[in-house]
């Protein structure tokens, strides 16, 4: 018997019923929401606690951030767009026309995290245009990983749906 056989008998390879997704999963969504527009949400408390020089690595950090963002939004905006939605439109196509279970997996963590992208360009113009500080950059920054944390909660509930009823399909007599 080949040793790859019996791996793949062993632990089961396909994408939901697969522990490495489900973790991966979780690591794509617990950083989505640990990382503000790029800045760490210790940063952000220690802010709110301490203000000071804290305060102060917080603005300069969302201001860099913020400036790359847009910077990249507004250069290249337009071929990202286009190259994620080539991408999405594959993955999808791939996934529920052709049922490649790989290209469902990899389109319920990316077509979400697109929105979260968004999400984050949009956050970025309106600090850009209001220039907030101290009490109104940390609230609006908590808005966004709030907004980030209930796209995350609705992907995760809709992919372990997904990977339910997929498991149970794979399953004899279902």
């Amino acid at each position: 018997m080949d040793w790859t056989q019996t791996v793949f008998e062993v632990i089961d390879m396909r994408s939901f019923s697969n522990l490495w997704y489900w973790i991966a999963l979780a690591v794509f969504w617990s950083t989505a929401s640990h990382w503000v527009l790029g800045v760490p949400f210790d940063l952000i408390q220690r802010a709110a606690r301490q203000g000071g020089q804290a305060e102060i690595d917080l603005q300069d950090l969302v201001r860099i951030n913020v400036n790359r963002l847009l910077y990249i939004g507004r250069g290249a905006g337009f071929w990202l767009l286009g190259f994620v939605s080539f991408l999405h439109t594959v993955l999808i196509v791939l996934g529920w026309w052709y049922d490649v279970e790989f290209a469902q997996a990899l389109a319920l963590i990316g077509v979400p995290m697109s929105f979260v992208g968004a999400l984050s360009l949009w956050t970025s113009s309106k600090i850009e245009r209001a220039e907030p500080e101290g009490e109104l950059l940390r609230k609006m920054l908590m808005r966004h990983r709030v907004m980030t944390q209930v796209i995350g909660m609705l992907s995760i509930f809709v992919t372990a749906m997904w990977g339910m009823y997929q498991n149970l399909a794979a399953m004899p007599g279902f």
